[in-house]
């Protein structure tokens, strides 16, 4: 099998896969007909409230994670996680019954938005330690790029399929069938070979358990730097619901299947991204400093695009960078950390990544209103390009990082770090041992 979907040989991590490809149909399905229904029939095209359902499904993140990776740490995740997954599709029906009833309100939007968001918190970290289970340490960054790609092509397909249905059968009916997705992912879970599972360490119950996760955290200079640039690009740039929805209505005229388009466009650029993640062995830091970069970059050229269609063609670039950004953060948080810590350390992860988002989301919706659409995007470009900035000058300086370059012979750029420095001296410590230290590449 191709290095690409090497984990997919596992008959768990593939009926895994299969499910959250159906049940991830279904939940972007739901962001943008929730987006749709705040913005075109609960209000006159109002970007605030839309961030403000945004920041109300993320909050309990920011409030709920580190206690959700306590309880990842110590429970059986699969049978946690067919919890979350029941609990996630009861929501979404009763939601989808109130709005086909036609007696859907804002505040009925917004409470279910935060009640969807509190039982997510539990969900997003079992959830990615859960992969942990299924594959062997070695195949762990395969199946977190190939986790990726599942979430893209959803990205790909449910907008897009949100778009006619919202135009066919109205919002309503979107979050019914997303409610029926989800028992893709706990049949996936009840099926599983229990035998062939490899259970992490767990964490016996003690008092300070989440002050242990954030001292291991604070002792690690790397995953504070990832954390750092991700919680900047999440609250500012990773704004798509949002910002989609109001470019295309304010800036460009657009309606319901173009918008939905449009979530499909940017998954284009996102799926390739994660499928080249699913190649790479070995994420680390400069990875994701160097992805926040260009991700910058793409979304002011986004920012600045004079027509649909080159805003349409800059969210592949888009895509394409943030998923690079996302994906390396992820499995190099997953692949440094202690099992028996690392439900702890991605709900830290989880909570700067997502739960900053109730304070970016209407932040931006703020901007969308009193600056425009386009500075809706625009913020998010250069705080993106900041904090990489920021980053780089910092692990230049603190890790002793050299970047060497030539024109004429490759590679054409040379990274020497930490790591490479500890593979170098590891080689020579082989050899003096008078084994054969091969050749010496810094």
């Amino acid at each position: 099998m191709s290095r690409t979907f090497d984990s997919l040989r596992y008959f768990n991590y593939r009926l895994w896969f299969i499910g959250a490809l159906v049940a991830n149909v279904g939940t972007w399905m739901q962001r943008v007909a929730q987006s749709w229904l705040v913005l075109t029939v609960l209000t006159d095209n109002d970007g605030s409230a839309v961030g403000v359902v945004i920041g109300l499904q993320f909050l309990p993140v920011l409030l709920f994670s580190p206690y959700a990776g306590v309880l990842a740490d110590r429970l059986p995740l699969r049978k946690l996680l067919i919890a979350t997954q029941t609990l996630l599709g009861v929501l979404a029906g009763v939601l989808g019954a109130i709005v086909v009833a036609g007696v859907a309100e804002l505040w009925h939007v917004y409470v279910f938005a935060f009640l969807l968001g509190v039982v997510a918190a539990f969900d997003a970290p079992a959830r990615q330690t859960f992969v942990g289970e299924m594959v062997p340490p070695e195949s762990l960054p395969n199946a977190v790029g190939l986790n990726s790609t599942s979430f893209n092509i959803a990205r790909l397909l449910g907008p897009a399929i949100a778009g006619f249905l919202i135009a066919a059968v109205g919002t309503g009916w979107v979050f019914v069938i997303n409610a029926v997705t989800f028992a893709a992912t706990i049949i996936s879970l009840v099926l599983m070979r229990q035998g062939e599972l490899q259970a992490l360490p767990h964490a016996p119950r003690g008092r300070g358990q989440v002050r242990e996760g954030l001292a291991y955290v604070r002792g690690r200079s790397d995953i504070l730097v990832i954390m750092l640039v991700v919680s900047v690009v999440g609250a500012l740039g990773l704004n798509f619901q949002l910002t989609s929805a109001v470019m295309a209505t304010e800036v460009f005229g657009k309606g319901a299947e173009d918008y939905g388009i449009l979530g499909s466009v940017l998954a284009i650029g996102s799926l390739t991204g994660a499928l080249l993640a699913a190649r790479r062995k070995h994420p680390r830091v400069r990875i994701v400093i160097a992805a926040a970069f260009a991700f910058g970059i793409a979304s002011g050229l986004m920012a600045l695009a004079p027509t649909w269609e080159l805003y349409a063609l800059s969210c592949v670039l888009v895509g394409l960078t943030s998923l690079t950004m996302m994906t390396s953060a992820n499995a190099t948080v997953q692949m440094t950390t202690e099992p028996a810590m690392r439900g702890r350390v991605m709900s830290l992860y989880m909570m700067v990544f997502l739960g900053t988002t109730p304070i970016g989301s209407p932040l931006v919706g703020w901007v969308a209103e009193a600056w425009g659409p386009r500075w809706s995007v625009g913020v998010g470009a250069i705080a993106s390009i900041l904090v990489a900035v920021v980053a780089a000058l910092w692990v230049g300086r603190s890790w002793q990082v050299e970047v060497r370059y030539s024109l004429r012979r490759r590679p054409y750029v040379r990274v020497t770090g930490p790591t490479e420095r500890h593979a170098a001296e590891k080689v020579r410590a082989d050899g003096a041992a008078g084994g054969d230290p091969g050749p010496v590449v810094a």
